[in-house]
């Protein structure tokens, strides 16, 4: 055995660093040891989003022999307009989830900065873009109100934040007055949601969805060599592409049928479908393919190691809760355009389900442990719920008792996979 010193010069060094900012790909070899290594995570109770898309098929099929308007394209796109708002929250609240934090106030944080938006617009005639990117750096600033309190203060996030959950109701009275009410008069805001692209631009936006995942995957795939790190086989990158290929095209060939009623016309993706997609590459990107998302992590995962490995735990927590703020006022644009108006009580009711998505998609509350993609898979389990419900004509209480049995079934399993893979149920 060599007892050579290890090599300490800054090429070593750079080199560790842009390791370590590689997604760790676990067994490397075939896909037949892809599978294996796979199936081995999943008995150690790495499950993922397994469950919830368990779920959702589940869920779907029952809810398709039920009702036989389920599975009509009109419902299918509906289900995913009723489900883009709580998908961005869910992706919003993952941030700091990751961090084994919680922020009540984003429910909230995207009903008030709506209120801004609209009183600016309707009340002050001031131009609807202008008035949006006043709201998004309202939302940057009650992120880094909380992150300062939580980062660098050390209060709970459950106490700053349901402090928050409480006043801003209180602003938003103040604001519009009990009972009042602002419509939505903004044409290009009220067609985000209610509005679908033309049939051509669905297929397009496929051409471009399979475009950029090639693209990424050969950039990873290039990382990795440079690095010295071992690519997994090169057939994976086309399954992945034939998933989203077959996928993709059955969602758009679904859509760009005519759902509408006489002589009207309604085909094409409902526009609010590709910023979704296009916040979750980029939310996507930046937790696996940046240092700052490895850092989140890392933080999640044992706070006190990462400190000690260097990582600035301050500023992380800091910044995820600025993203989480400003992503709520994303997902509180997309509610105002669906019901086309704000109240007194905008965002007071959906924060909780938000969380709910996070954790049924695969989320762990207990930090470390998650991704975005989770939480949107979380968030259309509960969307199905919620519409299958609704064609059913069940009562509104029916609803809630069924998405908090899910909740609770998805965090006994998060807990239960925790113990199983060696983790705590503690955090350190």
């Amino acid at each position: 055995m060599s007892n050579k010193a290890p090599d300490t010069t800054p090429t070593a060094a750079l080199a560790t660093k842009s390791t370590a900012e590689l997604i760790g790909s676990g067994q490397e070899g075939t896909v037949i040891d892809q599978a294996k290594a796979y199936l081995q995570r999943v008995r150690h109770g790495d499950m993922g989003a397994l469950p919830a898309i368990g779920g959702f098929v589940v869920l779907s099929v029952l809810f398709g022999i039920l009702s036989p308007f389920f599975f009509t394209e009109r419902n299918f796109a509906n289900l995913l307009t009723q489900a883009a708002t709580l998908v961005m929250l869910g992706m919003a609240l993952v941030f700091v989830i990751l961090l084994g934090e919680i922020d009540l106030s984003a429910g909230v944080t995207s009903g008030l900065t709506m209120v801004l938006f609209i009183v600016l617009v309707n009340v002050n005639g001031l131009n609807w873009m202008v008035a949006l990117l006043i709201a998004l750096l309202a939302g940057v600033a009650i992120g880094t109100f909380i992150g300062f309190f939580v980062a660098r203060v050390g209060i709970p996030s459950f106490v700053v934040t349901l402090g928050l959950f409480l006043a801003f109701q209180g602003l938003e009275l103040i604001i519009i007055g009990s009972g009042g009410l602002y419509r939505v008069q903004t044409p290009e805001i009220l067609a985000i949601m209610n509005s679908n692209m033309p049939v051509w631009a669905g297929w397009a936006m496929l051409v471009v969805i399979l475009g950029v995942s090639l693209a990424t995957s050969f950039w990873d795939r290039s990382r990795r060599t440079r690095a010295g790190v071992p690519n997994r086989t090169i057939a994976l990158v086309w399954i992945k592409l034939a998933v989203i290929l077959v996928v993709g095209g059955t969602v758009i060939a679904i859509l760009s049928q005519n759902r509408g009623t006489g002589f009207r016309v309604v085909a094409g993706v409902p526009i609010v479908v590709p910023f979704t997609l296009a916040i979750l590459w980029a939310g996507t990107f930046v937790l696996d393919r940046t240092r700052f998302g490895r850092y989140i992590y890392a933080v999640g995962g044992n706070a006190e190691a990462a400190r000690r490995a260097g990582v600035k735990v301050v500023l992380i927590r800091w910044t995820a809760f600025i993203v989480c703020s400003t992503l709520a006022v994303v997902s509180g644009l997309f509610s105002i355009s669906k019901v086309g108006s704000v109240d007194a009580a905008a965002g007071r009711d959906i924060v909780l389900s938000g969380v709910a998505a996070a954790v049924v998609g695969g989320v762990s509350l207990f930090g470390g442990r998650g991704r975005l993609l989770h939480a949107a898979i979380g968030a259309l389990v509960i969307a199905v719920i919620t519409n299958g419900l609704g064609l059913l004509n069940l009562p509104a209480g029916v609803n809630f008792v069924v998405t908090g049995g899910v909740l609770i079934l998805a965090a006994t399993i998060d807990a239960v996979s925790r113990v199983r893979s060696g983790g705590s149920l503690t955090r350190t």
